[in-house]
């Protein structure tokens, strides 16, 4: 199959432009399986809760409107992040196909000022079928918890899809070894810019990478520049989770041993 991850820079506030430039890098190149970053169509730096109640939208609201147009016409699938209006506000992702909306999920490991403004995921850690794999997803944040990588693994995911906005200089770094822990792929989309907004300024590390189950580094992407990395992958390899002959990643868990 083919992966693409789709590095964008979100104007902050401006859906149509944010929405524009995501689907002008997607019909750039052909992919099975598309990922954007986190909260793409909106920016990220709000300053209040009445703007993100004033930008975020329903699961199948204007930005899923446009993707799964775009998921139907090209006979792909995307995954995405999004501002969500629903009992409470959070923090979302979705992935959706040629057949519509597939599933989404509500990020559990909220982020500095996000705390302030979203609720914590309520969904858990979910896995879609999808006609090539399995996909789990998880936002940004969460890969400071190895528990989440490792939830999806465990329910069977082969491929990690990451909607990402990154600031601190980790995470590419660690996500090799969230790969070479749990044997997944995973592809992180992340976003580039600065966004200066009510006192807070974050800049965005891009960088956006595909890793393999051995921890190889498939893509990374410029920390600067727009754009988007296809690789073609085979997900049958993040089946097998031993090491060697004794060693089996999964089943020599001692979970007695563990404690919290």
């Amino acid at each position: 199959m083919r992966i693409a991850i789709v590095q964008t820079n979100p104007v902050f506030g401006e859906i149509k432009r944010n929405i524009a430039e995501a689907l002008s890098l997607m019909s750039s190149a052909s992919a099975d399986i598309y990922i954007l970053p986190e909260l793409f169509s909106t920016g990220y730096n709000f300053t209040d809760e009445a703007e993100v109640t004033s930008l975020a939208e329903p699961l199948q609201g204007s930005t899923f409107t446009s993707i799964s147009a775009f998921a139907k016409e090209h006979s792909c699938y995307v995954a995405y992040g999004f501002a969500e209006k629903d009992d409470k506000l959070y923090n979302s992702g979705a992935i959706v196909g040629p057949e519509g909306l597939i599933g989404h999920y509500r990020k559990v490991h909220l982020f500095y000022r996000e705390t302030l403004f979203f609720a914590p995921g309520n969904l858990g850690f979910p896995v879609f079928d999808l006609p090539f794999g399995k996909v789990g997803m998880m936002i940004c944040f969460d890969w400071f918890y190895p528990e989440s990588a490792r939830t999806l693994a465990l329910k069977g995911a082969q491929l990690i899809v990451h909607p990402s906005n990154l600031v601190m200089p980790h995470c590419p770094e660690a996500m090799v070894t969230r790969c070479l822990e749990n044997r997944v792929f995973a592809a992180t989309a992340n976003r580039i810019g600065t966004e200066d907004r009510g006192g807070e300024k974050l800049t965005y590390i891009g960088t956006s990478e595909i890793v393999s189950p051995k921890g190889e580094l498939l893509t990374r992407m410029s920390r600067t520049e727009p754009g988007i990395s296809v690789v073609d992958i085979d997900l049958k390899e993040a089946e097998n989770k031993r090491l060697n002959k004794y060693n089996d990643l999964f089943e020599g868990r001692r979970k007695s041993s563990y404690e919290g």
